[in-house]
């Protein structure tokens, strides 16, 4: 740090009692957020048994939460900017509890549906309306560096959490449970708000252009949606016409806001390099670790057979370690440019992609849950960090449009690298599988099991004598030698996110802001 910027946050106003305390109530929606991933999961077979939903309807209520989540945060981290952000959380609060009690009782799969869209949209305002406020509520660089790394650990203990909290309720209550669950956190949200979190917004803010709202919802939708198709059914038709839809919908979006008076997100945001910098290594970072932890989760049910309770509880260790990583980087950054820190925890989760590439070998379990630790360790700097960044190049006053983008940028990372590690996997099982069939498998059958392991562990379930033995074999082997190339691919991305983030963010300092007014 220069001489300059170390007296410029030594005269940073400091946060009081006040602020932390309303930080620990903004980590209560945040855990909920990334619970509400997790639970489904786990209900997915009791509300199956229950609602009877055909296999798109379930689809879609597994999916639409993240759609809409994915689609709204442009439009709510600038509405929060327009009618103050406080406001806007507290909405979302209210909304979320009454999604969360319409899901929990809800009696047709299109109830459920439209419960978990109305949930989607509820929580897109959470993660850029509890980011926004940090921003404002933490004025020195180093305690908003820690602000928002407890932010960022809140995430990961909804991960870690979640499982365990939804497989107790499964055990003693029906599905609806683990909706009901959200209820009390948000009243307690409601009633301790407006006292310990304080309003900020844009003076100048200007209107809210619903045309560029529903633009960017469009786009956002078709692209995700056209990425996750490729994740689960192949490149084709179907997939790349969304995608082609939304890109297009995207640049006629960018040019409208280019000549508005009052544009929902302020491209002028990119010419800073720090930015425009973060942005891509936040995005690479969530592309790996979102592809392979979906990889793992499925490695861990169906290759080492466990429940998807037990899967959870194996996952813990590395959400735990992400929390650590969270926690640990505004120290470095005491010691360390912010580039140095993210450049090493790169190449810490680099070493644990790297390890995870020996899962076929005998101790296969053990590689995974190490392996997992170590790149959750090394990438909760880089997110914590990156976020920082994004968040504090921005001026207060266009907080939540940076929050906003921050976070399309996760959903985005995280849906390409599904998609792509996710494509590599099929191709290289369906590859591996094309000759492994034992004859006598009915046609339909042997096509189910070339398609995908789970098909394959389906199939052998109703087969007998060796045949099932041979089929589950090479359906595992096949996975398993796929998640390793993919294993090595994300290490090589992260290695290359390394030198991105040395290059163009070498420079970076946190910098301090002054109080908005």
């Amino acid at each position: 740090m220069t001489h300059s910027t170390e007296t410029a946050i030594a005269d940073s106003p400091k946060a009081g009692r006040r602020e932390w305390i309303g930080l620990a109530v903004i980590a209560l929606p945040c855990l909920l957020y990334s619970m509400d991933l997790t639970v489904l999961n786990l209900a997915v077979p009791h509300l199956s048994a229950d609602l009877k939903p055909t296999s798109s309807q379930l689809l879609w209520i597994v999916d639409i939460y993240g759609f809409l989540v994915a689609g709204s945060l442009i439009t709510m981290g600038t509405l929060g900017d327009r009618i103050g952000r406080r406001k806007l959380l507290l909405i979302g609060a209210a909304a979320f509890g009454i999604a969360s009690v319409l899901a929990a009782f809800a009696t047709t799969p299109n109830q459920l549906i439209a419960a978990r869209a109305l949930l989607g949209i509820a929580a897109a305002t959470l993660a850029p309306s509890t980011l926004s406020l940090i921003r404002n509520m933490f004025l020195d660089p180093q305690e908003r560096t820690v602000a928002i790394g407890v932010w960022i650990a809140s995430f990961s203990a909804g991960g870690a959490i979640g499982p365990l909290v939804g497989g107790l309720l499964l055990t003693q209550f029906w599905w609806g449970s683990v909706f009901l669950a959200n209820v009390p956190i948000m009243i307690l949200l409601l009633a301790v708000g407006p006292w310990l979190l304080p309003e900020y917004k844009d003076p100048n803010a200007g209107r809210l252009d619903l045309v560029s709202a529903a633009m960017s919802l469009v786009a956002v939708l078709a692209v995700i949606f056209g990425i996750k198709r490729i994740a689960e059914h192949g490149v084709g038709v179907l997939a790349w016409a969304p995608i082609a839809a939304g890109i297009l919908i995207g640049l006629l979006f960018v040019a409208r806001q280019k000549r508005l008076a009052d544009p929902l997100i302020d491209f002028r945001l990119f010419r800073s390099r720090v930015f425009s910098a973060a942005v891509v290594v936040n995005v690479l970072g969530f592309s790996v670790a979102f592809g392979s932890f979906l990889l793992i989760a499925q490695y861990l049910q169906l290759v080492l057979g466990m429940t998807a309770l037990e899967a959870g509880l194996w996952s813990a260790p590395s959400a735990f370690g992400f929390i650590a990583g969270s926690m640990i980087a505004p120290r470095l950054t005491r010691a360390f440019r912010p580039a140095y820190v993210m450049t090493g925890g790169l190449l810490t989760s680099a070493t644990g992609f790297a390890l995870l590439t020996q899962i076929g070998g005998p101790h296969g379990l053990a590689v995974v849950v190490v392996g997992y630790v170590i790149l959750s360790l090394g990438m909760a700097p880089v997110v914590t960090l990156t976020t920082d960044l994004i968040v504090g190049a921005a001026p207060p006053e266009k907080a939540g449009s940076a929050s906003a983008i921050s976070e399309t940028g996760a959903e985005f990372g995280g849906a390409v690298g599904i998609a792509v590690l996710g494509s590599i996997v099929t191709a290289i099982y369906r590859s591996a599988m094309a000759a492994a069939v034992p004859a006598g498998v009915p046609l339909a059958a042997a096509d189910a099991a070339r398609d995908t392991l789970g098909g394959a562990v389906a199939v052998a379930s109703g087969l007998t004598g060796p045949a099932a033995g041979e089929l589950i074999g090479a359906a595992r082997m096949a996975f398993t030698d796929a998640l390793e190339l993919t294993a090595l691919i994300s290490a090589c991305v992260s290695v290359a996110a390394a030198l991105v983030a040395l290059a163009l963010l070498a420079r970076a300092e946190p910098a301090p802001v002054e109080a908005e007014t």
